[in-house]
């Protein structure tokens, strides 16, 4: 690695409190007048000025290119990384993105430039997200070669000593349809003394539901679809349908006192009938929460959301639902999920599903990719300020324990790279 990128400086970002959310994302955002050159970026983005329909300024516009300086790997050691921050005018300590002392890089930012960047851009996140680990069910459902059960077992202890609150652990589905998950009960017996964390299994009918209480199971899922075709074909029934089923379950479940989470799948795209409007989404969303479903999950099964779409799906059904009730599980198909994610927090969302190593793909769903990669989502979240619990060392710690069994690379970018930066540094 020759060369790194300087980072653009947080208190260079323009102030986003006048600019419309839904322009940011728009292809047809505006490009500076050459006159305007010398204007200092928080006049421009504060003047209100309006702009044309084409990519062509009338006055202001909502995007602005920074330069950025090339440094050397040498400027980042000993204390050449204070001197470069002083001569660039910033007095306070800058985030931490660059080289340690222990040959480590990190996301983390200091709470001064958290506070800048939410005050400008981020106003709307929330500190503390909960992220769902959904690897051990939703990531290795669909891998053709059985993993063996102890394997699964160790992978959900390494992922709550990582300090993830919520790890689902299987599912109580037919061997028929889903065999890896076939060991089940023996996964739930064998994680019965862990704590730390809540266990959910998925439960697609009441004899499912049955099987997993008989199992010890504290916390249930069930999972509908917004798409008619993909419903039938994934669960071999209508959406009408299943909701009558799903009402069977939570109704058993309450008398229980067992919680129930409900999962939207296609919530943007449907393999089948491809585009799937919000208002179905937020239809299926409501009759899940009426059903009593302390949380619903809406779910990008085979990647293709965008902000663009992404934006009225959620709308529509926070119309219906209250956003606190909400949840988000992304793949990564069109690599658009970390993206999206951070739309959702903006729009006020703090849960997030995600996959050890980028794990999962949905078995209905030719050409999808994985979830959203977990170490992606921690290392972003802890570059926002973001709380999560998570220590990310210990997370790719399993990422890498499960990747090294399916014997391929991890899916997680953030764990590759921060095992070449390592990898390299050892060497130096």
């Amino acid at each position: 690695m020759s060369s790194l990128e300087e980072p653009l400086g947080l208190d260079k970002f323009p102030d986003m409190r006048g600019v419309d959310r839904f322009r940011r994302f728009s292809s047809s955002a505006c490009r500076p007048r050459s006159d305007e050159k010398e204007m200092s970026v928080e006049n421009r983005w504060s003047e209100g000025r309006s702009c044309s329909s084409s990519n062509s300024c009338n006055g202001e516009y909502t995007r602005e290119i920074f330069p950025r300086r090339r440094q050397t790997r040498e400027m980042f050691r000993g204390d050449s990384l204070n001197t470069r921050t002083k001569s660039l005018g910033r007095n306070r300590q800058v985030c931490d993105l660059w080289y340690f002392s222990d040959r480590q890089y990190s996301s983390q930012c200091c709470e001064d430039d958290v506070r800048d960047v939410k005050n400008k851009l981020l106003r709307g996140i929330p500190r503390f997200v909960k992220i769902v680990e959904v690897g051990p069910r939703d990531g290795l459902q669909n891998e053709k070669n059985i993993v063996p059960t102890s394997v699964k077992i160790e992978l959900i202890q390494r992922l709550v000593s990582s300090g993830l609150p919520v790890v689902e652990a299987t599912s109580f589905v037919s061997p028929k349809w889903v065999p890896q998950l076939a060991d089940a009960k023996d996964v739930m017996e064998a994680i019965r003394t862990v704590e730390g964390a809540r266990f959910p299994v998925l439960t697609p009918n009441l004899k499912g539901f049955e099987a997993a209480v008989a199992a010890g199971a504290k916390e249930v899922a069930i999972f509908a679809s917004a798409s008619e075709s993909f419903s039938k074909s994934n669960i071999n029934c209508s959406i009408e349908d299943s909701l009558s089923c799903y009402r069977d379950i939570a109704l058993a479940a309450g008398k229980l006192s067992i919680p129930v989470r409900g999962y939207i799948s296609c919530v943007v795209g449907c393999p089948v009938e491809g585009v799937v409007p919000p208002s179905k989404v937020a239809y299926v969303a409501k009759e899940l929460y009426d059903m009593g479903c302390f949380e619903i999950s809406l779910g990008d099964t085979i990647g293709v959301g965008t902000p663009g779409t992404v934006v009225p799906m959620l709308e529509a059904v926070m119309g219906v639902v209250p956003v606190e009730k909400l949840a988000v599980h992304f793949h990564d198909t069109y690599g658009q999920a970390l993206p999206n994610i951070l739309l959702s927090l903006q729009m006020g969302i703090s849960t997030v599903d995600s996959s050890v190593s980028g794990l999962g793909g949905c078995p209905y769903a030719k050409g999808a990719s994985g979830n959203v990669a977990t170490e992606d989502v921690v290392y972003m979240l802890n570059g926002l300020g973001v709380k999560t619990n998570v220590d990310l060392s210990k997370l790719m710690s399993a990422g890498e324990f499960i990747s090294k069994h399916l014997g391929r690379p991890s899916g997680s970018k953030t764990a590759i790279a921060l095992s070449r930066i390592t990898a390299d540094a050892s060497k130096i």
